[in-house]
């Protein structure tokens, strides 16, 4: 069923392979959409486009000019935009007491400057209504260590989603975040290559596994379609990790440590 038919999509944070945004993006696309992809890596996004048949154009969130740029190509691409979608991220772990001033400034400007930016330059282009979807994380409602700005950020820029959510409803403007937990994407491929990283935050989730880029594309697709009748919300697709909690540092060590001992020798 093409749940989506008829539809115009904006899908920023796409220009890695096979990452979160490029999976939302296959899944609308597949709903019927037409789709627009951006990020900053123009030969990833001229790949996938030509793979797939979607549009593209190059973005930086951080730069405004760039963030208005693409709503105007969309707008004029696409004859109009029903849907947008903010998948971009960045995974700082670092100690609070050793988060620098730089690293602060890099990471508001990526995850709450821009995001802020983005749906600003976008809800003008709504003239019909839409959806609006900030993909957020369950760690903006529970505790993760070394993990201070990336989580008050994303906590931040849920707010502003309820807050455009409450300005922008009598245009039929709908805007809902979504929470994944530890995901499965090239954004932590380099934590499972950590034997027992993965492994620590299972017992923190009640479905029994860690989440999908496609579940993530699933609740999207439902949160822009016409059945959707919610707003200012935060989707949990994350398994019910916020049921629980993520683990310690000292669990994460331990299981590394589990896992170390338990590999056969190589040498």
């Amino acid at each position: 069923m093409a749940r989506l038919a008829g539809k115009k999509a904006i899908v920023l944070g796409a220009s890695s392979s096979d990452n979160m945004g490029q999976h939302i993006a296959r899944r609308f696309l597949r709903e019927g959409a037409e789709v627009m992809v951006s990020g900053r890596k123009a030969e990833v996004l001229q790949a996938f486009a030509d793979e797939t048949g979607c549009y593209w154009k190059a973005c930086d969130i951080t730069r405004e000019q760039d963030v208005h740029a693409l709503a105007d190509a969309a707008a004029a691409t696409m004859g109009k935009i029903d849907i947008a979608v903010n998948a971009t991220g960045w995974g700082l772990l670092k100690p609070f007491l050793e988060t620098t001033r730089e690293e602060l400034e890099a990471m508001t400007a990526l995850q709450f400057i821009g995001p802020f930016q983005f749906f600003q330059a976008i809800i003008p282009a709504m003239t019909r209504g839409g959806s609006l979807i900030q993909i957020s994380s369950a760690t903006a409602k529970i505790m993760l260590n070394h993990h201070a700005a990336y989580m008050g950020c994303k906590a931040g820029t849920d707010h502003v989603v309820r807050c455009i959510a409450n300005e922008f409803g009598d245009r039929g403007i709908r805007a809902n975040s979504i929470s994944p937990g530890l995901t499965d994407t090239p954004m932590t491929a380099d934590a499972k290559q950590v034997p027992g990283i993965f492994e620590a935050f299972l017992a923190g989730y009640p479905l029994g596994r860690i989440g999908t880029a496609d579940d993530i594309a699933a609740a999207a697709v439902w949160l822009s379609s016409d059945e959707c009748f919610m707003t200012g919300e935060n989707l949990q697709v994350n398994g019910g990790l916020t049921l629980r909690r993520n683990p310690t540092q000292e669990e994460i060590s331990a299981s590394i440590t589990r896992h170390q001992r338990g590999r056969p020798r190589t040498d």
